[in-house]
């Protein structure tokens, strides 16, 4: 059977995106995976030199995506499978080139876990995240900002003759240029995946990639990986190296052998082939393995506690059983970031498919002989000699030009591309995928002029790259521009002159509220609550004012709306909190982050009996954050009473 690539609709019950916030992230991202200062000491000296190499100071200019909800209906997405007589490999372009399903045909197995349901949910660096499949994370330590974007995709001729699909995108935190090439061979078991990560700046841009695969949690599921210790990441936000398989008397290959959530990062030594592996009590399962450059391999648990037990409930459907990530990356651990130089790339190629060895041997209490029958199992069905020889073959097509299109990402690329007058071979960006959001972008560059919006709406995207805040320091300094400068003057580190910026921005202009949202943030940051809570107030009476109502506009009030109840109860200003609450939509204030809110406002004005009762009454929060104990936290000061099981989260041990 040859080789087959085809488009496919796959429908799934699937609860709305929604749309993006309009406020400009400028608060650094969580500190969920932040290394204690603490643990620092005593670590490699390379691993230390890149958890320090360039931290992301902001998600700029990407926007944060939180309209999302958790009411569920049958959705279609654009699909596309490719076949051959052993792997059906289904994916996903406009939700980041997800591999959603990955279905071994002679036994009908599907070797991923493959969620039932799209329930996006906040573990993004921007939000939006979904669970399940094989997952690119490309940007920084964490989910990626594109984890439920689209991608482009198209038909591409492939090493051996047959066809491969390429999808590729321009990946903004980092200003990168990549490429995934998903290319499975007419009589292979093993789906190749060519990735490649382009650098076309002088300067020198810090990458971060891990694959991330989603495997059953089955209770006889072991992870099997060629290493003897591991460099254990709990939410404590320590990093500590442990022995594998046992540490404190329990086995952690298994992902129930841990009760609290944790990342495991194998440490692999240099010389030794690199590989993953998730077996079943039966000894079969998924394996990974790549070429040398993608060196990190790493287990995630979501453990056996009430918390981790939530979270998985939470990503899909009760009943529906849970799920480990075995994972592959570009260093050690996820806390690091390499260096690529300007004009650089990183290639490398991975391989998917089935694994069977012997059960009595991965499961006995010999790590050396589990680990050493999985890998003698997988030289035997795809030795490295093979995988090395796919990439060198793949190397000689991935400047191929595309062919055939699938799907079409963002217009965020082509505009660097045209501005920066880049060559890309094998992954064009061409003008005719400018849209609406890059328009006034473009006539800024052509121009020197940042238009004016033809109707009133809050701001679009800021661009924030070097030369993008060259171009709107010299342009005509009117209200739209000095904000958009402002925001890109934050993001390069210049606070003052960024709060100058903003502040020359509110000469007389019928939109104030981007502004003082801004300088409220830029207040709250600097330490100083009451100011903030005072520029807050006025942004959000200003946005409450101008709204229209639309979309965009309710967006708006939504973030707004809780940037400045939350800032104004920080601050002690009861009677301004409450007045935004009387000012919020009705629709508004039944969503769960404002339910919360508003049991914080009870609570705060004496009226305890009553904020218990928002939790007694039940709610959602759609948008809780990985690692966020909020929930917990406002229930320990509302009673003694245990937290309920809908609402426990936690994902650390107490104290």
């Amino acid at each position: 059977m040859a080789t087959t690539v085809r488009r496919a609709v796959l429908t799934l019950p699937a609860a709305p995106l929604g749309p993006e916030s309009p406020l400009p992230a400028l608060r650094a991202p969580d500190g969920v995976h932040v290394l204690d200062a603490r643990s620092r000491d005593g670590l490699p000296r390379d691993m230390a030199r890149q958890i320090g190499y360039e931290p992301l100071r902001s998600l700029l200019p990407v926007r944060i995506r939180d309209g999302y909800r958790r009411e569920r209906a049958e959705r279609e997405f654009e699909a596309v499978v490719i076949e051959n007589e052993h792997l059906r490999v289904t994916v996903l372009p406009e939700l980041g080139g997800r591999v959603h399903s990955l279905v071994h045909l002679p036994t009908g197995r599907e070797l991923l876990y493959r969620n039932p349901v799209f329930q996006p949910a906040n573990f993004a660096l921007n939000g939006a995240w979904f669970s399940g499949g094989i997952e690119w994370n490309i940007g920084a330590t964490g989910h990626t900002a594109l984890s439920c974007a689209p991608l482009h995709a198209a038909l591409v001729p492939a090493p051996d003759g047959g066809v491969m699909v390429r999808l590729w995108e321009w990946e903004r935190l980092r200003d990168l240029p990549f490429q995934v090439d998903l290319w499975l061979p007419e009589d292979s078991e093993f789906l190749y995946v060519g990735v490649r990560v382009r650098n076309p700046h002088e300067r020198p841009a810090p990458v971060y990639w891990w694959s991330n695969i989603a495997v059953p949690e089955d209770a006889g599921t072991r992870v099997l990986a060629p290493a003897d210790e591991a460099w254990h990441f709990g939410y404590e936000r320590s990093l500590r190296r442990v022995p594998v398989p046992r540490w404190e008397g329990a086995d952690r290959t298994y992902p129930l052998g841990s009760a609290y959530p944790a990342d495991f990062f194998y440490e692999v030594q240099g010389a030794a082939r690199p590989w993953i592996a998730a077996l079943d009590a039966a000894g079969q399962g998924l394996v990974q393995t790549s070429t040398a450059l993608l060196r990190g391999r790493k287990l995630f648990v979501w453990g056996a506690g009430g918390g981790g037990r939530r979270w998985q409930e939470w990503l899909t459907e009760p009943g529906t059983g849970g799920y480990a990530e075995i994972q592959a990356g570009l260093a050690r651990t996820q806390l690091e970031h390499v260096r690529l130089e300007g004009g650089g790339e990183f290639g490398w190629l991975e391989a998917y498919g089935p694994l069977s060895a012997e059960p009595a041997r991965v499961h006995g209490d010999d790590w050396t002989a589990a680990r050493g029958a999985a890998e003698s199992a997988l030289d035997a069905v795809l030795p490295r000699e093979r995988v090395d020889a796919a990439y060198e073959a793949w190397r000689g097509c991935a400047d191929t030009e595309p062919g055939e299109r699938l799907a079409t990402g963002s217009g965020w690329g082509a505009l660097e591309v045209l501005c920066g007058g880049l060559r890309l071979p094998g992954t064009p960006f061409e003008e005719s995928m400018l849209g609406p959001e890059q328009e006034p972008w473009l006539e800024l560059w052509r121009t020197g002029v940042f238009p004016a919006p033809r109707r009133a709406l809050p701001p679009g995207p800021s661009l924030v790259a070097a030369h993008w805040r060259d171009m709107l320091e010299t342009a005509p300094a009117d209200p739209l521009t000095e904000y958009h400068l402002g925001v890109a003057q934050w993001h390069a580190g210049d606070v003052a002159q960024a709060v100058r910026s903003w502040e020359r921005g509110l000469a007389p202009v019928p939109s104030r509220w981007p502004l003082l949202r801004c300088l409220a943030m830029a207040d709250a940051l600097a330490g100083d609550p009451g100011r903030a809570a005072d520029g807050y107030a006025a942004a959000f009476e200003h946005l409450a004012a101008e709204s229209r109502g639309e979309e965009p506009w309710t967006a708006a009030e939504s973030a707004l709306g809780q940037e400045a109840m939350t800032a104004l109860l920080a601050a002690g200003r009861l009677a301004q909190a409450r007045a935004v609450w009387d000012r919020l939509r009705p629709a508004l204030r039944e969503e769960g982050r404002f339910r919360l809110l508003a049991a914080r406002l009870l609570a705060a004005e004496g009226h305890v009996a009553a904020a218990r009762r928002v939790f007694e009454d039940g709610f959602e929060l759609a948008d809780l954050r990985e690692g966020e104990e909020t929930l917990s936290e406002v229930w320990s000061t509302l009673t003694d009473r245990p937290l309920p099981p809908t609402y426990d989260f936690r994902m650390r041990p107490p104290g």
